[in-house]
């Protein structure tokens, strides 16, 4: 019966994204304060009329830090950067090379900042060990809770012995058996290894774990795998955008596949949060490289959303993993129910 209702929604609320001409709006920028040749991640926060847009910048070594724009919600021209807010782990660090994949969540009174971090070792997905954790009571200066990660990738059933983790997910809020809140956090899991063989090396899947305080995480779980017979995700999917629509679940998600060699964007939608409905084949993709394009011909990848009058908004880097930029787009919602 759920199965049922999922695919019908699926069907008949697909996003039909209109994509800002000023793409990417927030190109790299190697003279400016972040020091970019790649901006990559996005994660959205609207604060009254001002979007914060934290992300991953790399640098001309090849570091990955965490950094933070600013824009008026009316003008997406005109980004302020600021220096990095968070910095590379020590040598042998956990995210001694790399720190990105921002997630930003507020728990009472502090802000939480979930990131992933690379180690700099050649393990392919598995050199990214764990997702760490860093606080701030404004959501612009962070410190590290600890030098070591919160959340491995060795905690879900089907993969005892991985390493590979990644975040850029989701948060969701619900009430707690007994009174309080009960957190859900929806990851990617990469347990590709090493190999010629794509399918191998880059394999991730969606996974959700669980907390009680957002610092101790449990109850893993793997929601959404590759689906072989699909050319847009028969590598991967990963990166899961989830928010609740009524009372439904949807999901924006990206998948690696042998169609395009990259990343693309599609959509989900459950009756759970757990069990998704993706529909009969690419039908549920929603937003594609465009061929002619010089910014996203290649791939869209790690989607962020978030609310805009009758739209949502949508974040997303395109070509080389932000190579060339961040960029965004609108979608009309018809919010809809199940059941």
């Amino acid at each position: 019966m759920a199965s049922a209702c999922n695919s019908a929604l699926l069907k008949r609320i697909g996003f039909k994204w209109r994509r800002d001409a000023a793409n990417p709006v927030l190109p790299p920028q190697p003279d400016g304060p972040d020091g970019s040749y790649r901006c990559m991640n996005p994660f959205v926060l609207r604060l009254g009329d001002e979007y914060r847009l934290y992300y991953a910048a790399g640098d001309a070594g090849g570091q990955h830090r965490i950094c933070l724009a600013t824009s008026s919600v009316t003008d997406l021209t005109a980004f302020r950067r600021r220096p990095p807010i968070l910095d590379n782990g020590a040598p042998g660090a956990f995210d001694a090379r790399w720190c990105v994949l921002p997630y930003v969540h507020r728990f009472g009174d502090k802000w939480h900042l979930y990131y992933t971090g690379h180690e700099g070792s050649k393990l392919g997905l598995q050199s990214f060990p764990g997702i760490g954790l860093a606080t701030s009571d404004d959501g612009i200066n962070f410190t590290k809770v600890s030098a070591e990660q919160i959340i491995t990738g060795d905690q879900t059933a089907e993969f005892p012995n991985n390493r590979g983790i990644a975040g850029g997910g989701t948060i969701l809020e619900f009430p707690a058996p007994g009174g309080g809140i009960r957190y859900r956090m929806y990851y990617t899991l990469a347990v590709g290894t090493s190999s010629n063989d794509v399918r191998v090396d880059q394999e991730k899947h969606c996974a959700v774990c669980h907390s009680d305080d957002g610092i101790h995480w449990y109850d893993h779980r793997i929601v959404m795998s590759p689906r072989g017979d699909v050319t847009n995700e028969d590598i991967a999917v990963a990166a899961p955008c989830v928010w609740r629509d009524g009372n439904i679940f949807r999901m924006l998600y990206c998948g690696i596949g042998t169609r395009w060699g990259y990343y693309s964007i599609s959509e989900a939608v459950s009756a759970d949060g757990y069990r998704w409905e993706r529909g009969e084949g690419d039908e549920n993709l929603s937003l594609t490289p465009e061929r002619d394009s010089p910014w996203e011909s290649q791939m869209v990848e790690y989607p962020t959303l978030i609310p805009e009058g009758d739209d949502l908004r949508l974040f997303y880097c395109g070509n080389g993993y932000g190579a060339t930029g961040i960029g965004t787009a609108l979608a009309k919602v018809e919010h809809s129910t199940c059941g």
